[in-house]
């Protein structure tokens, strides 16, 4: 674990940059980690290469919080399709089709969802 991120008897510190966590997925197009110090919670980063995207899905049953932290792309939300960058978050509603694709540079960004990873 780096210098910069500290366990607290309560939890984990760490700087957005870099959640630490296990390798979950990895592939031409991106790495996921996903961090489990929590027991209801997923923790989990994408750092999505340039010009690639994510596998679309959804879930029925989970909700999701995705936080862009570097770089730019598009984000699928069902048939509507978003710019998003770094500082934009996007809440994704129960059952909701979701799909990132890089821009020209690396896209990273962090999403928080409940219970367990379904897909």
């Amino acid at each position: 674990m780096s210098d910069q991120n500290k366990i607290y008897s309560d939890g984990l510190k760490f700087k957005s940059l870099n959640i630490e966590g296990t390798v979950v997925k990895k592939d031409d197009r991106y790495i996921v980690k996903d961090n489990t110090v929590l027991k209801n919670l997923i923790v989990s980063s994408t750092r999505l290469n340039p010009r690639k995207s994510t596998s679309g899905h959804f879930h029925k049953g989970q909700e999701e919080v995705y936080m862009f932290l570097e770089g730019s792309g598009t984000m699928e939300l069902d048939d509507v399709t978003h710019n998003v960058e770094a500082g934009d978050t996007v809440l994704i509603k129960d059952g909701v089709f979701h799909r990132v694709h890089a821009g020209n540079e690396e896209l990273y960004f962090v999403c928080v969802f409940d219970g367990r990873r379904t897909v």
